[in-house]
């Protein structure tokens, strides 16, 4: 199975009451945390990490219920996750760091912005969970989260989406879901995936982790206000880029941040999904070494 050698990076462990996952990519420079979105992991950057290490040292954390951070007896909220992010910057990396969040890891990093204000150079969000209202959803997605809601539907659904199912085949659903064209997404990405799917498969309370997840995302972004009111306080220049082959999070919905602020640097791709770091890596890397050269 390919390791995270192969992106020249080193997993480690934070006791920040409990163990918490990151991998170290190594780098000099600036530092930069990656945030990962829902049912996502540090995987998710590994091909974009490479790309930055020429100035800048990156991490990527697994947030509590995800990737390799067990969740352990604790929340998997986003309040919660917020707060492990903000102990993880300030015990781990120990100055101001550029945030990079994809989808619920860009919501987590907005709020982590607006209260640390001093703490965050630069933010740039990937397609990340934005306030939802009056977007058009995309009908699966709608029914899952609506089934994500419903005390035992959620659960049952994750089950039998799983029965049965090689961890190739589920490696391949995920990313025909998030990517406009999963075809560009490397076997070695696929291969990492599936070993850390068998890595977490004995993990217990792992359903639960997702679902309280799930649903304190939706939560947050049907409380429109409230969020908008965090993105406000964010003092950081912000980078939003969104596909708009997004089935997770319409660009109509990015659109709408974008224009209710519109100080931050906001970007469409064509013809790019939910994970524009692993569809369009040199692309997003430029973006952001263009970001925090500023």
């Amino acid at each position: 199975m390919t390791t995270l050698d192969h992106w020249g990076g080193t997993s480690r462990y934070a006791d920040l009451d409990g163990p918490v996952h990151y991998v170290d990519f190594g780098g000099d420079g600036p530092p930069v945390v990656l945030v990962h979105g829902l049912g996502g992991s540090h995987l998710n950057w590994c091909l974009l990490a490479p790309h930055l290490v020429g100035r800048h040292r990156v991490l990527a954390v697994d947030l509590a219920g995800f990737g390799l951070t067990h969740p352990e007896g604790r929340s998997t909220t986003v309040p919660s996750n917020a707060r492990l992010l903000d102990r993880f910057v300030a015990d781990v990396v120990g100055e101001p760091v550029a945030l990079v969040g994809n989808s619920m890891g860009g919501m987590i990093s907005v709020l982590h912005a607006a209260r640390r204000p001093a703490g965050v150079t630069h933010l740039a969000l990937l397609d990340p969970a934005v306030p939802l209202l009056g977007a058009r959803l995309d009908p699966q997605v709608a029914a899952a989260f609506a089934l994500y809601s419903l005390p035992g539907a959620g659960r049952w659904l994750l089950e039998r989406s799983r029965r049965g199912v090689s961890p190739r085949r589920q490696v391949k659903r995920v990313l025909n879901l998030v990517c406009a064209n999963s075809k560009v997404v490397p076997e070695e990405v696929v291969l990492a995936s599936m070993n850390l799917i068998e890595q977490r498969e004995e993990i217990p309370g792992l359903d639960e982790a997702f679902l309280a997840a799930a649903r304190s995302v939706v939560r947050a972004s049907t409380a429109g206000r409230r969020y908008y009111a965090a993105m406000s306080r964010v003092k950081a220049p912000v980078y939003l880029a969104h596909g708009d082959r997004d089935r997770l999070v319409p660009v109509t919905a990015a659109e709408a941040a974008a224009r209710r602020n519109p100080s931050w640097e906001f970007e469409v791709f064509e013809g790019v999904g939910h994970v524009p770091q692993l569809e369009i890596p040199e692309v997003i890397a430029e973006r952001l070494l263009a970001l925090t050269a500023r």
